[in-house]
């Protein structure tokens, strides 16, 4: 038994939806507890005008009867409020009558770091919005949606995922990123930054060696990568215990079978310790500027500057939240296929059976 998940949308059409399937039956569902989700990943110090338009909530289409899911598909919907503003520009059929609203004229200047150039080469578009529309990042949102619904299932299992910026235009603390962010706004500008994502109490033994599409840390390393502007991904230590000695990389095992040290972030071969995972994702600046970088108009071929809209100056703290829904997904998907079940009870009685079974030799951490 293993969870999947779709989404399809665009970031100005009508609605962004998700399809979740493989849930056990009987999971309760929170609708607040998925919107304060939806809301944390609108929040954020350098966020764009276009969060004060959408008030994201979810809605659930069919799985679900009185809050608790019924095993069979879960069909999450958030609608795009700004799509009134596109009804001609983001029709679905050939629009009728004169052009007005927003996206009534066709986008010819491709930005530098986004999907557009590629875009339109990959799918021979003559229209740049053909492309920017689905790889923007407002499509996140269902995923954020879609991990809250993760975050329930893992509750159950004792495990509390968690995720914050640790690093926003190379600045680490609060006072600082903020100021980082003000200068970036100042020069029109845009900034990156790094996010972590811990989990507590993943007990030992997600994932697999076996095969390599197994491995718990390809798997997040995967999620997180999908995300948008993300270019780089570490588990624990990552990257630094490239630079140390093995004596001084490893973490050794006490009594307890529990670790001195957590450098390897939770997850050794591929299957998780019984230690906290610990991740971390790097996002690129935000390649929509107000002060446009060079480009070529596609359809004179002239040099020209990039196409200007609403962005962002940074989004690193939504980054953390749509991350933190990208690992718990993950884990989520990762126990289902530990413990399977139909119904939550089966789930539930397979974890307590396991943990009983390991409970001998390994203890988890207070």
């Amino acid at each position: 038994m293993s969870l999947s998940l779709v989404t399809a949308g665009e970031s100005h059409g009508p609605a962004l939806v998700a399809i979740v399937t493989g849930l056990p039956a009987g999971l309760a569902l929170d609708k607040e507890a998925i919107d304060a989700d939806l809301r944390r990943r609108q929040q954020g110090y350098g966020r764009s005008p276009r969060q004060k338009l959408e008030a994201d909530e979810v809605e659930v289409l069919t799985g679900l009867r009185h809050g608790a899911t019924l095993g069979t598909p879960l069909t999450l919907v958030v609608r795009n409020r700004d799509h009134e503003n596109w009804l001609w520009g983001m029709s679905p059929w050939p629009p009728e009558g004169e052009p007005s609203g927003k996206g009534a004229k066709p986008v010819t200047l491709p930005r530098p770091g986004h999907a557009d150039l590629a875009g339109v080469l990959k799918y021979g578009h003559d229209d740049v919005r053909n492309a920017l529309e689905r790889a923007s990042a407002r499509h996140t949102a269902v995923h954020v949606a879609a991990g809250a619904v993760a975050k329930a299932l893992l509750r159950e299992l004792g495990v509390e995922v968690h995720g914050r910026p640790v690093e926003i235009g190379g600045e680490t603390a609060t006072e600082t990123m903020e100021a980082a962010t003000d200068a970036a706004r100042r020069d029109r500008d845009t900034l990156g930054g790094i996010v972590e994502v811990t989990a507590i109490g993943v007990p030992p033994g997600l994932g697999s060696f076996a095969e390599k599409a197994d491995r718990l840390d390809a798997r997040l390393a995967f999620a997180l990568m999908g995300i948008q502007a993300v270019k780089g991904v570490e588990v624990g230590d990552g990257f630094a215990l490239a630079r140390a000695r093995g004596s001084e990389a490893h973490d050794e095992i006490d009594p307890g079978l529990v670790r001195r040290s957590n450098r390897a972030g939770g997850i050794e071969a591929g299957v998780s310790n019984g230690e906290p995972i610990v991740v971390r994702a790097a996002m690129k600046p935000l390649p929509t500027l107000m002060r446009p970088l060079d480009s070529v108009d596609l359809t004179t071929g002239e040099p020209s500057q990039a196409l200007v809209e609403r962005s962002d100056v940074q989004a690193v703290e939504a980054l953390a939240v749509v991350a933190e829904a990208a690992v718990a997904w993950e884990l989520a998907r990762a126990a289902r296929e530990k413990f399977g079940g139909d119904a939550l009870e089966d789930l539930l009685a397979a974890h307590r059976h396991y943990l009983d079974r390991i409970g001998d030799r390994w203890q988890p951490r207070p």
